[in-house]
């Protein structure tokens, strides 16, 4: 069924485009600074940090405190965000001499767990980042993902992120090309049609007419 998923909603939408980023740096910033916030808030805050010169890890590590929170206050949290941030910058440099890349090319699973001990990276930042800067094989799991698969009955509401990260992975040929137009699919899907209250199914959703009523939807 993901299989048929996934064709129907290519049908309707097209390719994605994902993620929206300069380089693998300014990637990982969105993937931190997309926690509990929009993304058009994210893209306030990039190019704040684009105008101040800051989207690379050393850059970003010039800057105080306090001026990175301004740089990044439209995306919310701003204060542990920053923290994070350079966390992870300083970690790069440390480690990988600034090139991020390096480490999100390496082996999947130790790479996974290395950006996982580092402070506010969890387990969608991480897979995204692994996706997406990385160009790994693995399948980000986010609050969307979860609402379609329970609305299509796959899964629990309250399934848990390994277990439909199982589902996925599972399901389809291990391609990072597939799992990021997948994902990038589910989530324009999500805003335009499964939306968290009033679900508009009987608007023209792809997914209503070709696979199933959403049994889980309250339209």
């Amino acid at each position: 069924m993901l299989t048929r998923v996934y064709e129907v909603l290519y049908a309707a939408y097209g390719a994605q485009h994902w993620w929206p980023a300069r380089d693998g740096f300014e990637m990982t910033l969105g993937a931190i600074l997309t926690q509990n916030t929009r993304w058009e808030n994210v893209e306030k805050a990039i190019a704040n940090m684009r105008s101040a010169g800051v989207t690379d890890a050393a850059a970003l590590l010039t800057l105080d405190e306090a001026e990175l929170q301004r740089l990044i206050r439209p995306a919310g949290f701003f204060r542990q965000k920053s923290r994070y941030l350079r966390c992870f910058a300083a970690h790069i440099v440390a480690n990988y001499s600034g090139d991020v890349t390096r480490l999100l090319a390496g082996e999947l699973l130790a790479a996974r767990a290395e950006l996982l001990s580092l402070p506010g990276i969890g387990p969608e930042t991480a897979d995204s980042m692994l996706l997406y800067g990385g160009g790994q094989a693995i399948f980000v799991i986010d609050a969307y993902t979860r609402r379609i698969c329970a609305r299509l009955g796959l899964t629990p509401p309250d399934a848990d992120y390994a277990t439909l990260q199982a589902l996925f992975s599972a399901a389809l040929p291990a391609d990072a090309k597939l799992f990021n137009e997948y994902h990038a699919l589910l989530v324009r899907h999500a805003k335009e049609f499964c939306t968290s209250r009033a679900p508009r199914c009987a608007a023209g959703c792809p997914l209503a007419q070709k696979i199933v009523a959403c049994p889980g939807c309250f339209c």
